[in-house]
């Protein structure tokens, strides 16, 4: 008897304030997740991707650089069609590079 009074109650849906939340209640929380890591990740991510592919089309001949690998020299030509620049890095001494491994145009 106590046996069958159990299967009925775990059987019997649940209602009332203890009862099974919304579906709405449920999706809240992933949505505001989600929501956070735009605001928080993504955008600033494609902004600072925007400002670095600006810096990159913006150089000239005259620019002082410091590329990805840690090397500071003076843009001394570019080769357009190639997308490389020659870049003085000492007396005597110039290097070809990608436009890509530029890190930061220094302002001096």
């Amino acid at each position: 008897m106590v046996l069958n009074f159990m299967l009925l109650a775990m059987g019997q849906p649940a209602s009332g304030p203890g009862g099974s939340p919304s579906t709405m209640g449920l999706w809240l929380p992933i949505i505001l997740i989600f929501a956070i890591m735009y605001f928080l990740i993504f955008r600033p991510q494609a902004k600072k991707q925007k400002e670095q592919k600006m810096m990159i089309e913006a150089l000239k001949k005259g620019d002082k650089i410091i590329t990805i690998g840690g090397i500071y020299g003076e843009i001394v030509g570019i080769r357009e069609k190639d997308g490389v620049l020659i870049v003085k890095i000492a007396d005597n001494t110039k290097v070809e590079l990608v436009r890509s491994s530029v890190a930061k145009v220094i302002n001096s």
